[in-house]
């Protein structure tokens, strides 16, 4: 087994700006880093591997005008020259399991999935609160507008309940989030 060395953070950052132009989808993928780092974190994970893939997942959004039998594909072909390790590849591709035909089934895969679609909702809470900022947003929100399948219709609740699938109960894995982007919710642009 070889040893990948990774590039640095700002090469995928700007590899990352030099695919997608869309300012909320930026700001999507930083959320998703900072939620995956914190993740990698609570598992004894590689906290660069996981939250490069939680920064990139995303990146062929906009070449596959959201193709979502392409979406993640791309995207996963598109990095396997950018010294990023197989199993964070496999994970940005299986993110979609519609385009990869298969079940997710590792702990990264699970966590990628269920902790980038969970700032979709926080995101949406955030914007709900006066302040419009996330570390406003309270644990119970979140929970809450989990049940309420018209908010944020487009969020999909079952990946996000993936974390329990991981071992990590909703209220946990929402605080665990939370904690994760209220840090950085300047550069998100909260």
């Amino acid at each position: 087994m070889s040893i990948i060395i990774m590039k640095s953070r700002d090469h995928y950052v700007e590899l990352l700006k030099q695919n997608i132009k869309n300012p909320k989808m930026i700001a999507h993928s930083l959320a998703s880093e900072a939620v995956l780092r914190a993740l990698a974190l609570r598992f004894g994970e590689d906290e660069e591997v996981w939250g490069i893939a939680g920064l990139l997942h995303d990146i062929d959004s906009e070449i596959v005008n959201a193709d979502s039998t392409r979406h993640g594909l791309v995207g996963a072909e598109m990095l396997k020259s950018e010294d990023i390790p197989d199993e964070a590849i496999e994970a940005i591709r299986m993110h979609n399991e519609t385009a990869s035909g298969k079940n997710r089934s590792s702990l990264f895969e699970h966590a990628l999935a269920a902790g980038e679609t969970i700032t979709g909702l926080i995101f949406a809470v955030a914007l709900v609160y006066p302040d419009k900022k996330i570390s406003s947003v309270k644990v119970k929100s979140v929970v809450k507008r989990m049940k309420e399948k018209i908010f944020a219709a487009s969020v999909n609740r079952e990946t996000i309940l993936e974390c329990e699938t991981i071992g990590i109960p909703i209220d946990e894995f929402t605080e665990l989030s939370l904690s994760a982007l209220s840090p950085v919710e300047a550069e998100l642009g909260f």
